[in-house]
């Protein structure tokens, strides 16, 4: 499942950085949590700073510009609530989440938590990388204790993706959630007996737009 992003990786020579601990950090905290929703006031927690939000978020824009990590926004009506809310952490080229464990394909297989975050790794960067520098946007949603992986905003059209690294058919009660909002969205189920992961990551723009 490598996904290769696109990015200017000269970004963190121009500009400055006041923290270039924390911004390191910052790096190995999104390749650890890769396909998960982390606060901004975890993350501080986790990389033991006592920097405030704000400056972490600029350096996950960095991250992004650079090509390497993204912070997903939850999708809401109201642009300061999106712009508050909790980020899902993406990295950009699958390699980089691989690379920071020690698991070989093997046990990468075994370990249904770690697979299940490197398939939705894999489909968000690529949806991420796909839709650079068009009409497109890409965020996740949740809410009621619910979640959906991805929504994808293209002017008034929203598509919901939910992701499943199994085989077995299961429940999306986020989608069903999302859907009673939004009830024009266009849903796709990506692995188990929706459209298979190889498939999606080779013809995503297709996909997408069909």
């Amino acid at each position: 499942m490598k996904v290769e992003a696109q990015g200017n990786p000269y970004i963190l020579q121009m500009t400055r950085i006041d923290k270039p601990a924390l911004l390191r950090r910052t790096f190995d905290l999104g390749c650890a949590y890769s396909g998960q929703i982390l606060s901004y006031q975890k993350m501080l927690g986790q990389l033991h700073d006592a920097g405030n939000t704000t400056t972490l978020a600029h350096y996950l824009d960095l991250l992004e510009t650079a090509g390497l990590i993204k912070g997903l926004q939850k999708i809401s009506i109201e642009k300061v609530r999106q712009r508050a809310s909790s980020p899902k952490l993406i990295v950009l080229n699958t390699a980089l989440m691989s690379a920071s464990t020690n698991k070989n394909l093997q046990a990468a297989q075994k370990d249904s938590d770690y697979w299940g975050h490197l398939a939705e790794t894999a489909i968000g960067a690529a949806l991420i990388n796909s839709l650079k520098g068009s009409d497109g946007e890409v965020f996740y949603w949740s809410g009621n204790n619910r979640e959906v992986d991805f929504i994808v905003k293209i002017k008034d059209k929203l598509i919901a993706l939910e992701v499943k690294s199994g085989a077995k058919k299961t429940a999306l009660p986020g989608m069903e959630e999302f859907a009673k909002s939004y009830p024009k969205c266009r849903k796709l189920l990506i692995g188990a007996q929706g459209i298979a992961i190889e498939k999606f990551l080779s013809q995503t723009i297709e996909i997408i737009n069909s």
